[in-house]
């Protein structure tokens, strides 16, 4: 329900508050007066769009906000449209939002029902589930949704495998070379890293020896061993030292390196010269290359060449095994093919028996509401292939005007007040549906007399459990508003404003007397509806 509406700095519009209420909400007001505004910014908040030139004149930005009740919880929409860039900006529960989410969250707001309004009724889609509410059994849509979304889950499922066993069996050959090519050199995790180590072990081994053999080289010269050498010096600097006391501390230092060198000689001799010999390294070299090459067939580290041996053998077993799940999955679809044929069966021939009901009595509504006594409506029904080998009727509202004349879509109404009065009829036989608001404009159109009448219990019976706004010149049926609103125009200070104000009872029967001409007549007219 449409509880609270403001509209700012749009066209005519200065600022305008309108509180609605349950039932019948009326706006009337002289022809031109400015109410189209007021559904266009309806419109606009729902998802319409507006040029910039919708702004008021001096106005940055046009405003509309709205506060909606849906199912006991409340919405409030806002939308704004700049003057400067022509664009808008929508708001959800003042939360910045898209008009894709206001074009889903519309249908359970408002139904506008006008020349340039909402046209939900001419999609076939809905004229489907119209007719759906009046199926004996609903239940019997509720089940081929469900079997035709496991049905249609089920297809994606099998069409996914077979494309997936036809890629794999195109690429078989290869990959069994592959893997042949991997077992051949059979890589373990981490293998790389472990003999890349053990190399600079190696080297380092060898580096290490060769030093060792350098330095004792030094040990073992051709004019004699460093440490005889050495040991020759320490006893000259020792005799010198008994002869002059000058050279006691050289003579101690000589000594001293001697006893190091000697001591350092020890170590050379016992140091370990390394863990592997030639044989171990060629080996390493050996194994290094066969990974190497392995890398560079494949172009793939060893890590991933692991991997992919595992994907190889995953996918070889799949497909080894993937025939008996194709064979399970064809008939677990043909089980469900069955199961959903059945269900179509009887939903088709629901939907026809149901068809007739309903094209009679909404024929019988439409005759009194001012059609033609010789309009007549059927369903058109179209095989709709929704599964393989398995279709559904699906329904299409027509219409014949006259007598002689060929079905015809909705589309084909000639004006919003026609298409206003077949939802009028429509939406009173709709009993099982929750309807949102009503916006009805132009369903007077064109009728008068003891139509006006029909028309107008219609809608009060409508708004006995709904909310109706309805757009209206005729008194016949504004004087059955719970709340009755006048749109006006006027000109101040050189600038036209339209306004709207709720009436009070007396300005209700003055508004009414307006709209029945005026006069002593005008005033006869108002007295009598409004004491019926």
């Amino acid at each position: 329900m449409l509880e609270y509406l403001r509209i700012q700095h749009l066209a005519l519009i200065d600022d305008l508050e309108l509180d609605f209420s349950r039932g019948l909400n009326v706006l009337t007001g002289e022809t031109g007066a400015g109410k189209s505004f007021i559904l266009r910014a309806i419109n606009f908040l729902t998802g319409d769009k507006l040029g910039r030139d919708m702004v008021r004149p001096g106005k940055d930005k046009a405003v509309v906000e709205a506060v909606f009740n849906v199912d006991g919880e409340e919405r409030i929409l806002r939308r704004e449209l700049s003057a400067e860039t022509g664009r808008s900006r929508q708001f959800v529960d003042d939360k910045l939002s898209s008009q894709s989410v206001v074009r889903e969250l519309r249908p359970s707001l408002l139904l506008h029902t006008s020349q340039h309004g909402q046209q939900r009724l001419l999609a076939p889609s809905y004229q489907g589930k119209v007719l759906d509410t009046f199926l004996p059994d609903r239940s019997l849509v509720e089940e081929k949704d469900r079997l035709l979304g496991a049905m249609t889950a089920l297809i994606k499922e099998r069409e996914h495998l077979t494309q997936r066993i036809r890629e794999l069996s195109d690429k078989r050959e290869f990959l069994e070379f592959q893997l042949a090519e991997i077992e051949k050199v059979d890589p373990q995790p981490g293998e790389e890293d472990e003999l890349l180590a053990s190399k600079q072990s190696h080297q380092e081994s060898a580096q290490a020896e060769q030093a060792i053999e350098g330095a004792l080289s030094v040990f073992y010269g051709e004019d004699g061993g460093l440490v005889d050498r050495i040991a020759f010096l320490s006893r000259e600097l020792e005799h010198l030292a008994d002869l002059d006391e000058d050279w006691r501390e050289d003579a101690e230092s000589a000594e001293e390196i001697r006893l190091r060198l000697r001591d350092l000689e020890n170590r050379l001799r016992g140091a370990d010269r390394g863990n592997g010999g030639d044989a171990d390294i060629e080996q390493i070299e050996a194994r290094l290359f066969e990974i190497a090459q392995l890398k560079r067939k494949l172009n793939r580290t060893l890590e991933e060449i692991v991997d992919f041996r595992t994907e190889i053998d995953n996918n070889i077993s799949f497909l080894d095994s993937c025939t008996l799940d194709l064979k399970q999955l064809e008939k677990k679809q043909d089980e469900l093919s069955a199961e959903l044929g059945g269900v179509l069966e009887k939903l088709n021939s629901a939907r026809r028996s149901a068809a007739v009901e309903l094209a009679a009595a909404l024929a019988t509504d439409l005759r009194g509401l001012g059609f033609n006594e010789a309009v007549d409506v059927e369903f058109e029904f179209v095989p709709t292939e929704v599964a393989p080998g398995l279709f559904e009727d699906r329904p299409r509202l027509l219409w014949i005007p006259n007598p002689g004349q060929h079905p015809q879509p909705l589309d084909k109404i000639a004006s919003g007040g026609e298409l206003s009065r077949f939802l009028l009829a429509l939406v009173g036989l709709m009993t099982r549906e929750r309807i949102p608001t009503l916006i009805f404009d132009e369903v007077d159109a064109g009728i008068g007399g003891l139509t006006l009448n029909a028309v107008a219990d219609r809608i009060a019976a409508l708004a006995g459990n709904r909310q109706v706004i309805l757009i209206t010149h005729w008194p016949q049926l504004a004087s059955r508003a719970a709340r009755h609103f006048q749109v006006s125009k006027h000109i101040m200070d050189g600038a036209t404003h339209v306004t709207c104000q709720r009436l009070d009872d007396a300005e209700v029967f003055a508004e009414l007397v307006r709209m029945a001409g005026g006069g002593a007549q005008g005033e006869a007219m108002a007295r009598q509806l409004t004491s019926s």
